[in-house]
C-alpha cells in the first residue's frame, strides 16, 4: 500500500492554512469534526497564531471566523499540561468578550467551538474523541428545556444548550491507526504525519497536495527543518528531565530500601536488571544504524520510496519506523 510522508499539521497550521487560498484543508477538517459543512470566512490574527521569532513553543493556535455568528478557536498541544481544561475554558471566555461589540445585545454574543489536539491523556476515558456541550435537563422530568419558537428564530437554535460554547477534544496518542471513518482518516494523519492515497475525508485530497515536503519552496524547507530540530530538543529536554525525576526516586527509594534490611532483594533485582538491560541495549542497537538512516532521509524531506530503494528496507517498514519516531517526538 502507498503511502505519503506529509509535513506536520502544527507547522502547516503555522505556515500554510492560514492563507485564503489553503483554507479548504481546515475547512475540511473542521467539516469531518463537527459533522456538517464548514466554511471559514477568516482567519484571525492574534497574539496564539501570529508567527514569532525564535518561536519553540509546543503550543499552536488559530482562531476561526466561520461566519458572523460562529467561531473556531483550534489548538494543538504536545506536552501534558496540568491546567489544560481551565486554559481551554479560558480561552473561549476571552474569544466570546473579545469580540463581542460594546453595547452590542446579548444576542449578538458568538457560538464558539473549541478544538483541542492533543498528543498526552487528559482522563480516563476509553474514547480519543470527545464531546463537550451544554444541557438543561429537569431535576424531575428530565426533560430538556427547549426555546420558545419566537427566540427559535432570533437564535435559529432549537435548544438553550446550543447558545453555549462547545468543546472537542482529541487525545492523538489513544489512536489505533485504526482508521474506521473518515474523522478517523484526518486523526491518522495528526499522529503519523501520513495520508494515505486511499483516504476520502474531506481536505485531505487538497493537504496531500498542499502539504508534501517537495512542494515547499526551498525557504520553506529550511524552516521546516529548523523547526523539527528544535522540537526534538525541545521533547529531548522534556524527556531527560522526566528520566531525571524517575533515577532520582529511584535512588531514594534503594537507600531506603538497604536502610530497611532489603539489601539482598535489591542485589537480586539489580543483577536482573542489568542482564535484562544488556540484553534489550544489544538488540536495539541491532537496528540503530539502519533507523538512524531512515529517519534522517526522511527528515531531509526524501520520499519513502526513495528511503526504501536506498536502503533496502521495504516500504510498509519504513513508514512503521517514522511512525515509532513520530511518537517518540509527540509524547
Amino acid at each position: 500500500m502507498k503511502v505519503r510522508s506529509i509535513i506536520s499539521f502544527d507547522w502547516a497550521m503555522k505556515r500554510l492554512l492560514r492563507q485564503k487560498a489553503n483554507f479548504e484543508v481546515l475547512e475540511g477538517f473542521l467539516s469531518e469534526l463537527l459533522r456538517r459543512k464548514i466554511v471559514i470566512k477568516n482567519i484571525v490574527e492574534s497574539e496564539g497564531n501570529r508567527l514569532q521569532k525564535n518561536d519553540k513553543s509546543n503550543k499552536v493556535d488559530i482562531l476561526v471566523e466561520a461566519d458572523d455568528k460562529e467561531m473556531v478557536i483550534i489548538e494543538l498541544q504536545y506536552d501534558s499540561v496540568d491546567e489544560y481544561f481551565h486554559r481551554m475554558l479560558y480561552g473561549v471566555s476571552k474569544t466570546i468578550t473579545e469580540y463581542m461589540t460594546k453595547g452590542a445585545p446579548y444576542s449578538h454574543v458568538r457560538k464558539v467551538y473549541s478544538v483541542n489536539i492533543v498528543y498526552f491523556d487528559l482522563g480516563t476515558g476509553d474514547d480519543y474523541v470527545y464531546h463537550g456541550f451544554t444541557h438543561f435537563r429537569g431535576l424531575h422530568t428530565h426533560s430538556e428545556l427547549h426555546l420558545t419558537p419566537d427566540r427559535q428564530r432570533l437564535y435559529h437554535k432549537r435548544g438553550a444548550g446550543e447558545i453555549f460554547p462547545e468543546y472537542y477534544i482529541i487525545q492523538v496518542n489513544g489512536f489505533n491507526n485504526l482508521a474506521k471513518d473518515t474523522l478517523d482518516e484526518w486523526i491518522y494523519y495528526l499522529k503519523n504525519n501520513i495520508i494515505e492515497d486511499h483516504f476520502t475525508a474531506r481536505g485531505l485530497e487538497k493537504a496531500k497536495e498542499l502539504l508534501q515536503y517537495d512542494n515547499l519552496s526551498e525557504t520553506e524547507k529550511k524552516q521546516y527543518e529548523k523547526e523539527v530540530d528544535e522540537r526534538l530538543l525541545v521533547s529531548g529536554a522534556f524527556r531527560t528531565a522526566r528520566f531525571e525525576g524517575i533515577l532520582e526516586g529511584e535512588i531514594i527509594g534503594r537507600e531506603k530500601g538497604v536502610a530497611e534490611g532489603e539489601a539482598i532483594g535489591l542485589e537480586k533485582g539489580e543483577a536482573i536488571g542489568l542482564e535484562k538491560g544488556e540484553a534489550i541495549g544489544l538488540e536495539k542497537g541491532r537496528f540503530e544504524e539502519r533507523n538512524k538512516m531512515v529517519i534522517n532521509s526522511h527528515l531531509a524531506g526524501i520520499s519513502i520510496d526513495v528511503i526504501s530503494s536506498v536502503t533496502g528496507v521495504p516500504p510498509t517498514e519504513v513508514a512503521e519506523i517514522l511512525r515509532i519516531f513520530n511518537q517518540s517526538i509527540l509524547k
